[in-house]
C-alpha cells in the first residue's frame, strides 16, 4: 500500500466518526464536483490543517480533581487566522469539532473575511458546572492550547455552553500569561472589556436579515409572496442566543411567531406568541414550559408545523431522512450548524423549499466577531447602528453572490454557498502554492 493510501486510511479513521463531519465533506465534494475544482485542492480541504487534543484537569467544588477532554482544530488558515467558537457539551469529540471547523472555513470565506476556520470544545455538561468550576475549566483549557491561539493565529469565540463571561476569563488568562492586555485573542467578550456592541445579537439578527433577502428574492422570481408581516407564520426551534434573538426580531418586524422551543420542550399558540413576554418569562423561570396562553409542543413536532418560515436554531441533525417528509415550511433558515442533513436538504429543495444554508444564514456572529477583532486591534469602536449596518451590507452582498451562483450552476443554495466559499479559498491556495 502506498504512503498516500495509508494517509487516506488514517485520516478517514481519525476524522470520520461524526455525522456532522461526514456531512460537511459530502457537501464539500458536491460543490467541488459541480464547479469542477482541481481534485488536489479538494483533497486538501477535506481534512483539517491542525488539531490539538488536551487533558484539562480541574479541581471541583467538592475537592476532587476531574480530567476533561479538550480539543482545538484549525481547518484552513490560507486566508488568515483561524476563527471559531468553543463549546462545552457532553457530546463534543474530535470529529465533530473538525466538522465545525470546516464549516467555519467556508463561512469566513463566503462572507469575504480575512480569516480561516477553527473550532474548539470540551466534553462536559456545562449545566452541571458551578461558576467557579466553569471558570477553572476555561482558564486551564486556555493554558493547554495557548501555543496555538492568539490575535494573529487563532481567535476563539463563544459557542454552545459558553458565553461572554467565558471569553472574558479566557482573555484574562491569555493576557496574564503574556504580561499585558490582549483583547484581540477572543471575540464575543463583554463590551466593558473590549467587546463589540451588537455582537450578542448578531447571529440571530443575521438569520432574520437573510430570511428577508430570501423573501424578496422569491417574490422577484414569482415563487412566493411572503412578507415580513403578520401574514407570515414562523416557528423557531431553539431559544438560546441565536433562536431567541431571531424570534424576537421576527416578532419585532410584525411576523407571527407561533412556536418556539428550548431543551424543556416547546410552546405553541396558533395566533402568535408575544416574544417579548416569552423572553421575560424565560428570564424568570429558566425554561419555556408553562408559558401562559400557550400549548406544549415537542421539539420534533415544532419542526413539522405548517408554517411559512422554519428556523432550526438548536443543534445539528434536526431534519433528516426520518422526518423530512413531514416538513411543511416554505423557507428554512438554518440558524444552527448543520440542522438539515444533505439527504434531507436535497429532498426538500426538490419539493421547492427554499433553504438558507447555515454558512450564510448564521454567519452574522462571525462577521461581527471580525468587526470586534478589528475594533480591538485599532482600539477604535463603532456604534451599534454602525455595526448593524455593516452586518446587513456584508450579508446582502453574500446572499446576492450565492443566489447568482445557484442560478449559474442550477444547484441548491448550500452547494452554491460552498462554491462561492471554495472558489475564494482555492484561488488563495493556488496563489500561495504548496510548501515545500
Amino acid at each position: 500500500m502506498s504512503n498516500i493510501s495509508k494517509n487516506k486510511d488514517f485520516s478517514s479513521h481519525l476524522w470520520d466518526s461524526s455525522e456532522l463531519y461526514r456531512d460537511a465533506v459530502t457537501q464539500l465534494e458536491s460543490a467541488t464536483k459541480t464547479m469542477n475544482l482541481d481534485p488536489n485542492l479538494t483533497e486538501r480541504l477535506r481534512v483539517p490543517k491542525r488539531a490539538m487534543i488536551v487533558t484539562v484537569p480541574v479541581r471541583m467544588d467538592d475537592g476532587s480533581v476531574k480530567c476533561f477532554e479538550g480539543f482545538r482544530v484549525q481547518h484552513n488558515i490560507t486566508l488568515g487566522p483561524a476563527k471559531g467558537g468553543i463549546r462545552f457539551h457532553h457530546d463534543v469529540n474530535l470529529s465533530e469539532v473538525a466538522g465545525l471547523a470546516m464549516l467555519m472555513s467556508f463561512k469566513c470565506s463566503l462572507v469575504g473575511l480575512p480569516l480561516g476556520g477553527g473550532k474548539g470544545g470540551i466534553r462536559v455538561d456545562a449545566t452541571q458546572l458551578s461558576r467557579a468550576e466553569h471558570q477553572a475549566l476555561i482558564r486551564r483549557y486556555t493554558m493547554e492550547i495557548i501555543n496555538i491561539i492568539g490575535p494573529e493565529k487563532d481567535i476563539p469565540a463563544p459557542d454552545v455552553g459558553t458565553n461572554a463571561q467565558t471569553m472574558a476569563w479566557m482573555m484574562d488568562t491569555y493576557s496574564m500569561a503574556k504580561g499585558y492586555p490582549v483583547p484581540g485573542v477572543v471575540t464575543g467578550k463583554p463590551v466593558d472589556v473590549g467587546g463589540s456592541l451588537g455582537r450578542a445579537e448578531s447571529t440571530g439578527r443575521g438569520v432574520v436579515y437573510t430570511t428577508e433577502h430570501a423573501m424578496k428574492y422569491l417574490e422577484k422570481k414569482g415563487k412566493s409572496k411572503l412578507k415580513m408581516d403578520s401574514s407570515t407564520t414562523v416557528a423557531v426551534q431553539g431559544f438560546g442566543n441565536v433562536g431567541s434573538i431571531a424570534a424576537y426580531d421576527y416578532w419585532q418586524k410584525g411576523m407571527k411567531v407561533v412556536a418556539v422551543s428550548d431543551v424543556s420542550g416547546g410552546i405553541y399558540n396558533k395566533n402568535g406568541l408575544d416574544i417579548g413576554k416569552v423572553m421575560e418569562y424565560l428570564a424568570l423561570n429558566r425554561v419555556l414550559a408553562g408559558f401562559p396562553g400557550s400549548e406544549p409542543i415537542t421539539n420534533a413536532d415544532l419542526l413539522e408545523l405548517n408554517v411559512d418560515v422554519l428556523t432550526p436554531a438548536a443543534m445539528e441533525g434536526a431534519i433528516t431522512s426520518k422526518n423530512v417528509k413531514n416538513i411543511k415550511a416554505k423557507i428554512i433558515a438554518e440558524g444552527a450548524n448543520g440542522p438539515v442533513s444533505p439527504e434531507a436538504m436535497n429532498e426538500l429543495e426538490d419539493c421547492g423549499v427554499f433553504i438558507i444554508p447555515d454558512v450564510l444564514c448564521n454567519a452574522g456572529g462571525v462577521i461581527v466577531s471580525y468587526f470586534e477583532w478589528v475594533q480591538g486591534l485599532q482600539q477604535f469602536f463603532w456604534s451599534e447602528e454602525e455595526v448593524n449596518q455593516k452586518l446587513a451590507d456584508v450579508l446582502e452582498s453574500a446572499f446576492n453572490k450565492v443566489v447568482a451562483l445557484k442560478e449559474q450552476y442550477k444547484c441548491g443554495m448550500k452547494t452554491a454557498a460552498l462554491i462561492s466559499a471554495v472558489d475564494r479559498m482555492s484561488k488563495a491556495m493556488l496563489l500561495r502554492g504548496l510548501f515545500p
